[in-house]
């Protein structure tokens, strides 16, 4: 097999592995015989079990971060925009790989590395999220960055929230779940135009 199609084979088969057990409970052996390998193979693309889910994580976070771009950039109606952006988190939190409990329920926190790249989500998407409210609003930066992370925390902590507590006997579906959380932030979004003084 190529190079690059063994690591994407590994990196799935980790994948597997640290969302169903977390990563101080996965262990290297374990990743190898859900991909095939030996061992050795395994630590040929990844010199060690941090590595590897370092690895996944950044995919993870910049597969996040490129979706909230392409949300903002789909069109130029803010409404439109925070409803869009709020549906990137609840379709990342319902993917049926349950790459978000690396993300935003990694038992891996206290890591710095780790840290970094998880608070990376946050930050990335607000960044570009303030740029819109700034523009729209007039907000100094620093507030249409507060908005923009309450915008990013309210979506990723209501799509999980959703996830977990609805289960099998859920009756609000994803699409009207997202609908309402963006209605509530657009409610509040819109509150900010131009010419209030805030």
């Amino acid at each position: 097999m190529p190079r690059r199609e063994r690591r994407e084979q590994l990196l799935g088969s980790a994948l597997e592995v640290f969302v169903a057990q977390g990563y101080h409970a996965a262990a290297m052996d374990d990743i190898a015989d859900r991909a095939g390998v030996s061992k050795p193979v395994l630590y040929q693309h990844f010199p060690g079990k941090l590595d590897l889910y370092l690895a996944l994580l950044e995919s993870s976070c910049a597969q996040i971060i490129d979706h909230c771009r392409q949300a903002l950039a789909s069109t130029n109606d803010n409404k439109v925009r925070v409803a869009a952006t709020v549906e990137v988190f609840y379709a990342y939190v319902a993917a049926e790989t349950g790459a978000f409990r690396l993300v935003f329920e990694s038992d891996l926190t206290n890591e710095p590395a780790v840290r970094a790249l998880v608070d990376r989500v946050t930050t990335d998407c607000a960044a570009m999220i303030a740029e819109v409210i700034h523009d729209d609003t007039g907000l100094p930066g620093e507030a249409s960055n507060l908005l923009a992370v309450s915008l990013v925390g309210m979506a990723q902590v209501s799509a999980r929230f959703w996830l977990s507590e609805a289960g099998e006997s859920r009756t609000i579906t994803q699409k009207d779940a997202a609908a309402l959380v963006a209605g509530l932030a657009w409610r509040g979004i819109r509150g900010y135009p131009l010419t209030d003084e805030h």
